[in-house]
């Protein structure tokens, strides 16, 4: 299954800075747009995985 998300970039500087508006919490950062990228898809990733732990302990 593949879930689609949206990611606002913004660059500061040297640095590129992401977030996701739908996943609360999730944030990237790189010097590259590749990296800040997958910054975020890693934050995005261990979000939902922390949140599928927290309902199934319910």
């Amino acid at each position: 299954m593949r879930n689609e998300f949206t990611a606002i970039i913004e660059r500061d500087g040297k640095w590129y800075i992401a977030y996701c508006p739908e996943v609360p919490g999730a944030n990237g950062q790189g010097l590259t747009k590749e990296e800040c990228m997958q910054s975020l898809r890693e934050a995005i990733a261990l979000i939902l995985e922390d949140r599928r732990e927290v309902y199934r302990n319910l």
